[in-house]
């Protein structure tokens, strides 16, 4: 069988090209053609050297292990080595899953005249199944990395929180809403906003029921709850569509935040009931802000649990 170098050169020049595309596209790094398209010729004159056998060195782990840092250095440029490393580990996941693509089409077309030589794929398909390959692999790992990011990230702001209000305790989920400032504007201690149906059994239904009410200043009907009024507290906000609104707060007598490294506790918290739903799909029913988790007087009320 003849074997044309040329081929076997562009063959490996496509497959690296969208190798590194696909890494610095996920990634989201600053990519420039000439540079991805440098790197990725030198892989294909690495498989040209591995498959004609000039030097038995070429063929190393070592090698090429060398060659792929050479590559990530020369596409991205990257600025420490936390990022190379970071961008070397996604290019290897990314070349096995082409690599899998790509070992799938030649299981089913089963093309008769593709051969392994030296550890290099040669043939009249290769290249169609290395574009091909490419494509899916590339739609693929997109989306499974998509999922796992998304699954990640929501994961790592969710937290479990206890909350303590005379002598009673509930227990729910609530989500880092990096936007939520909010603060009690005359003691300035920090909020976390819970839904009402989450606060029945703990405080008077007759308060959560007549929250409107409350905040406007009809106290009358409310006698048997008078000892809750010490706690009330009327803290504003601003958020889209909604300008000077108000929420009615409660004086809450501790906030345990826990976490995978220590459970946070914080006393005389404010927590503000929120009439609708908050979390989709009851994954969350609260918010915190990120006072709760680094506000001033956290080292006063944190406490280390061994788990």
């Amino acid at each position: 069988m003849t074997v044309y170098i040329d081929v076997v050169l562009l063959e490996n020049l496509c497959m690296n090209y969208i190798i590194l595309f696909a890494t610095g596209f996920i990634l989201k790094l600053k990519m420039k053609q000439l540079k991805l398209a440098l790197s990725a010729l030198l892989g294909g004159i690495y498989a040209i050297l591995t498959y004609m056998q000039i030097l038995e060195i070429y063929s190393t782990m070592i090698m090429k292990i060398i060659l792929s840092l050479c590559m990530i250095y020369i596409a991205f440029t990257p600025k420490n080595i936390k990022a190379l490393l970071k961008e070397l580990i996604l290019f290897y996941l990314i070349s096995f899953a082409f690599g899998g693509c790509a070992f799938a089409l030649l299981y089913f077309l089963k093309p008769e005249d593709i051969f392994m030589i030296n550890g290099v794929y040669i043939g009249s398909y290769p290249l169609k199944i290395a574009l091909l390959g490419g494509v899916i692999g590339f739609v693929i790992t997109y989306i499974a990395f998509k999922i796992v990011k998304n699954r990640m990230s929501k994961k790592g702001l969710i937290y479990l929180v206890k909350i303590q209000i005379e002598e009673k305790e509930i227990e729910l989920k609530a989500m880092l809403d990096t936007g939520n400032m909010l603060r009690d504007p005359i003691t300035g201690a920090p909020v976390i906003i819970v839904e009402r149906e989450n606060l029945y059994g703990v405080i008077p239904g007759n308060i959560l029921n007549n929250i409107e009410k409350i905040i406007g200043g009809d106290w009358e009907e409310y006698e048997e709850e008078i000892t809750y009024r010490s706690k009330f507290r009327i803290i504003p906000f601003q958020s889209i569509g909604k300008q000077n609104g108000m929420l009615l707060g409660f004086k809450v007598d501790q906030i345990t935040i826990m976490t995978d490294i220590e459970d946070i506790k914080k006393e005389n918290a404010i927590m503000c009931i929120y009439t609708q739903s908050i979390g989709k799909n009851n994954s969350y029913s609260a918010l915190i802000g990120l006072d709760m988790l680094e506000g001033s007087d956290r080292n006063e009320y944190l406490t280390t649990v061994k788990r």
